[in-house]
């Protein structure tokens, strides 16, 4: 896929829709090429040389803190206009959300996403994405970052399917995971080495009286 903005109609993005119309999972091994998936591992490492990535907290609102018993990710926000990498990252995913929208009339209204690095011996323990008092997140997505990523590197999604099949998810660069947020009990496992990703979500309009 060219690193620029594309039709939501794209073949690849329909490809994405069908498989979650019919498996609520899509896992799509290039989806980004090499050079931007390089300009988002350069970008993500230099915000954690910079002290910008903080270690991730379990919960939301005042009843968030950080267990590192459950997960040991860094992580930082992404806000467009940061950088020429992340935002023409949020520009294929603004497609990726026309297109679930068109296929599937989820109402989709925003995608926010955070850098997200695991240092060697982190993982995240087994989890839903949606919040039980939030139910705005409906479709999660993980790209990775890393280069030349072998199977004893560790660090994989592993996604509880309703099948009761498990599937693992080498964590290579380019790779794409799109899943339903509140269906799909996922974990990661820990890592031999640094693992980077984007992980984000899109969302609807909450059930939040105005």
């Amino acid at each position: 896929m060219r690193a620029m903005p594309i039709s939501s109609e794209h073949p690849l993005l329909l490809r994405i829709v069908d498989d979650l119309a019919e498996h609520g999972w899509s896992q799509q091994n290039i989806f980004l090429p090499a050079g931007l998936t390089g300009e988002l591992a350069a970008e993500c490492r230099q915000r954690e040389a910079e002290g910008e990535l903080a270690p991730a907290a379990v919960g939301r609102g005042p009843f968030s803190e950080i267990r590192e018993g459950i997960r040991g990710d860094h992580i930082q926000w992404i806000d467009p206009g940061q950088a020429e990498a992340t935002d023409r990252y949020l520009s294929l995913m603004d497609s990726l959300r026309e297109a679930l929208n068109r296929g599937l009339f989820l109402g989709l209204e925003d995608f926010e996403c955070h850098f997200a690095l695991y240092p060697p011996g982190a993982f995240y323990r087994k989890h839903v994405d949606r919040f039980r008092d939030d139910d705005r997140r409906m479709v999660s997505a993980v790209i990775y970052l890393n280069e030349a990523w072998l199977p004893e590197d560790g660090g994989q999604l592993r996604m509880y399917l309703k099948d009761g099949r498990v599937h693992d998810v080498q964590p290579t660069g380019g790779c794409l995971v799109v899943f339903l947020s509140g269906e799909v009990p996922h974990e990661v496992l820990p890592a031999n080495r640094e693992r980077l990703s984007l992980t984000g979500w899109f969302r609807r309009r909450g059930n939040e009286p105005f």
